[in-house]
């Protein structure tokens, strides 16, 4: 789209996604358990995915938490997408003044959680939204999981 065919003053919303991690050693086991707890890691009906989600959290969580230990005692995937979203705010307001673009964050299996993000989403009012998977690849287990979560927590404007 050229600058002549764009239209102006615009509300941008850009919705960074992608896999989330825990934030501390308390954090470990719950964000394991989201993640189990998807269907699309583990594709048996909620009656059976749960209990084991809670299972293979309780199993895995020391051994992660010595592995978040050794990265300075959390997942440094937020700080670093934060880092990208600051990027990026920066070159959106520099390649389209006119426009208002904000560069929101949605992780899957922890804060922000997508529901969350897609409250301010819907605060923020935008006429167009971009989402933008930052995943290395594409997968069931990934961005299709972020993509599904986000039509099903996202009711607002800019679809």
């Amino acid at each position: 789209m050229t600058a002549e065919t764009r239209r102006p003053n615009r509300r941008v919303a850009v919705v960074l996604t992608n896999l989330g991690g825990p934030d501390g050693p308390d954090a470990v086991k719950p964000f394991l358990f989201n993640l189990f707890n998807d269907p699309a890691i583990i594709g048996l009906p909620g009656i059976v995915r749960t209990p084991l989600a809670r299972l293979i959290s309780s199993r895995r969580e020391k051994s992660a938490q010595a592995n978040y230990a050794l990265m300075g005692g959390g997942s440094p995937l937020l700080p670093e997408t934060q880092k990208q979203a600051e990027a990026l705010s920066r070159a959106l307001a520099d390649a389209a003044p006119g426009d208002d673009s904000r560069v929101f964050i949605a992780m899957r299996y922890w804060h922000p959680l997508t529901e969350e993000t897609a409250a301010a989403v819907k605060a923020f009012q935008p006429d167009k939204i971009v989402l933008l998977p930052l995943y290395p690849q594409f997968s069931t287990t990934t961005t299709a999981s972020s993509l599904k979560d986000w039509g099903q927590a996202y009711k607002g404007p800019g679809r």
